[in-house]
């Protein structure tokens, strides 16, 4: 079998007046996430019809690497200043990537 990726999808509701700290706080979480050596994607999505609704869309080379991520300084920061902005509990999802196909292609 070719290698897989874990691709985790978090599905993210924010408080309407918190919605430009999220992105802000969120940003600078995404810039440290894309230097660790097993990420690969790390993207922020934002519903253009209810802007309160994000997704997180994160890629992994394995569980060596989401682990190594959730000990971080960044994430540990992002994960107490976004808590109080939240209008419900974060849900995230690990999936395995089918395509593309092999590392490289990352």
């Amino acid at each position: 079998k070719e290698y897989s990726m874990l691709v985790y999808v978090v599905t993210i509701k924010v408080k309407p007046d918190c919605i430009e700290q999220f992105i802000s706080a969120t940003k600078e979480n995404h810039l440290a996430t894309r230097k660790e050596p097993g990420n690969r994607r790390f993207d922020l999505i934002q519903n253009p019809v209810e802007p309160c609704d994000f997704l997180l869309y994160e890629v992994y080379t394995n569980d060596d690497a989401v682990i190594s991520h959730k000990k971080t300084e960044h994430y540990a920061k992002w994960r107490e200043e976004v808590a109080p902005w939240m209008a419900a509990d974060r849900k995230g999802v690990c999936y395995s990537s089918i395509f593309p196909e092999g590392v490289q292609q990352w």
